[in-house]
């Protein structure tokens, strides 16, 4: 933490040397030419040399520096060069306008099923307003991270614990809305909550995989059970045309043979009667009798 006296101010020890050798080379001028005058301007410059850096101050460019005289607001400067009135202003707080972080998490808090879970989150917030950061609040820090826990912990005593698990990012934006709500007197913006991590008990994480497990199961099981039945309509299916077209039977049955041989040239032995009913003749008969049949 840079100091407040110089306010990291580079340009106030400068200045505060320059005044000093100025103020040096009057004396000596002083002396040599006889001019009490130059000696009196001398010690003008040296008490001015030593008010220089309780006088100019710099903020850089991200920061607000807070200024009181005797005690009560003057205002808020920066960013750049800024001067005060030595021992009647003071520079109370200087702070940093930049989008900052605050982790915080809630230990063993009971959600509404009465599941202990222990949260880790993060929140995203911004000082929009120096002079509320600086006056309404001590530690707008320490502040925000305890406004954060409480109100996680509250968000996890009003939900369910499938709700948490599932729908973080809703969970996200509702502590966001009411950790915002509770700061804005503050000057505080809250840009974003980011919840990273939801950890159960591990008997608990036990059971609720098995019931994940029986759950995939009794969903294979199902799935398997409509197959079958698919299956076994289409099988019901095929043998309705089969029994109505005898010659589409024998066509299938020389088909399934080829399919049999064609991969690795196996040889098949087939009884006489097969080959007989397989035959063009045989399967022009079974065709017309079929016809003659309707």
């Amino acid at each position: 933490m840079r100091s407040l006296i110089t306010g990291g101010n580079p340009v106030a020890p400068l200045l505060t040397f320059l005044v000093i050798v100025i103020a040096v080379v009057l004396a000596y001028v002083g002396r040599d030419n006889g001019q009490p005058g130059l000696y009196v301007v001398a010690a003008i410059l040296v008490i001015v040399a030593a008010l220089l850096p309780r006088s100019v101050k710099m903020a850089n460019q991200w920061e607000r520096a807070v200024v009181l005289r005797l005690g009560k607001l003057q205002g808020v400067r920066g960013p750049g060069l800024f001067t005060i009135v030595p021992f009647m202003d003071a520079v109370a707080m200087m702070l940093d306008q930049r989008i900052q972080t605050t982790e915080f998490n809630a230990e063993q808090a009971l959600s509404k099923d009465t599941v202990p879970v222990n949260i880790d989150a993060v929140i995203f917030w911004q000082v929009h307003d120096s002079e509320k950061a600086a006056l309404e609040i001590t530690d707008y820090r320490s502040a925000i991270a305890r406004v954060a826990q409480t109100s996680l912990r509250e968000m996890v005593g009003s939900s369910l614990l499938s709700t948490l698990l599932s729908e973080r990012k809703t969970a996200d934006e509702v502590l966001r809305a009411e950790i915002a709500r509770k700061i804005s007197s503050w000057g505080i913006t809250v840009h974003s909550v980011e919840i990273r991590d939801v950890g159960i008990p591990m008997a608990l994480q036990d059971a609720m995989s098995r019931q994940a497990q029986a759950e995939r199961e009794r969903q294979a099981r199902v799935l398997l059970g409509q197959a079958e039945v698919e299956v076994a309509q289409k099988f019901l299916d095929a043998a309705k045309t089969y029994s109505e077209n005898p010659a589409a039977l024998q066509l299938r049955a020389m088909n399934i043979i080829y399919e049999t041989t064609k991969e690795r040239g196996a040889t098949i032995l087939i009884p006489t009667g097969m080959i007989d009913a397989m035959n063009p003749g045989g399967i022009l008969g079974l065709v017309k009798a079929a016809d003659g049949a309707k």
